[in-house]
């Protein structure tokens, strides 16, 4: 395994998989939103999971929802990113700290962005829906993190991608029914914050690599001595 290799953050062995799962993650952002643009009731799908509009989660279930709500909120997901980025560096993993921000960052601007676009609103007018942002951050926080655990030597590609999917699912699992539970957000606004995350966070670590691969060449060529 060579140096760059090594320190990617999109392994080599998850590219062939993650690929087709990002571009399927973003036909479903944009299926969702067209058919909701521009709603501001639950749609069949919403009432056949749980009436969504309705904060009915109860204690002790209310104070979990409550916590794993936080983690999504600006002073929670801010501890999160700063502990994650921390553990990059402890590592001596530099890529994978830009990764964190970048990834987590492009997924909560991309989710945002699409909220004004598709217009979907719960709660009245001024409460934009879809996606969910928090489900998105959270899916996409975890995503990066599987990804770096994932690029270690001696983890195979069937460990990997495993990974991957469970941190995938886990993490959006729980935000999304903290979402739904809290009445915040609609099942599909869930589902569209999910799969934000699996759209651009695997296009962001791409991107890094990318990015970093070019100046390691540059540098590489600024270091060597001219032929005469």
């Amino acid at each position: 395994m060579t140096g760059r290799s090594a320190s990617a953050v999109l392994p080599l062995s998850l590219r062939g998989f993650l690929g087709p799962v990002a571009a399927l993650a973003a036909l479903v952002v944009v299926v969702i939103g067209v058919l909701y643009a521009g709603h501001s009731r639950p749609g069949r799908v919403d009432r056949w999971i749980v009436e969504p509009t309705a904060d009915s989660v109860r204690p002790p279930w209310r104070h979990l929802a409550l916590a794993t709500d936080f983690l999504g909120e600006p002073l929670g997901a801010a501890m999160l990113v700063a502990v994650a980025v921390t553990g990059c560096l402890l590592f001596r993993r530099p890529r994978g700290a830009v990764l964190v921000v970048a990834g987590t960052g492009i997924a909560v601007v991309t989710a945002t962005l699409l909220k004004s676009l598709v217009g979907r609103t719960i709660h009245g007018a001024g409460n934009l829906s879809y996606p969910s942002g928090h489900t998105a951050f959270l899916t996409a926080l975890a995503l990066v993190v599987a990804l770096l655990v994932s690029g270690r030597p001696g983890l195979g590609r069937t460990a990997g991608t495993s990974l991957v999917l469970a941190a995938a699912l886990t993490a959006g699992g729980a935000m999304g029914w903290a979402q739904v539970a809290l009445g915040a957000h609609y099942p599909t606004d869930v589902l569209g914050g999910w799969c934000t995350a699996l759209a651009v966070t695997p296009a962001t670590a791409w991107l890094v690599d990318r990015t970093a691969g070019r100046r390691a060449d540059r540098t590489a060529r600024a270091g060597r001595p001219e032929r005469r």
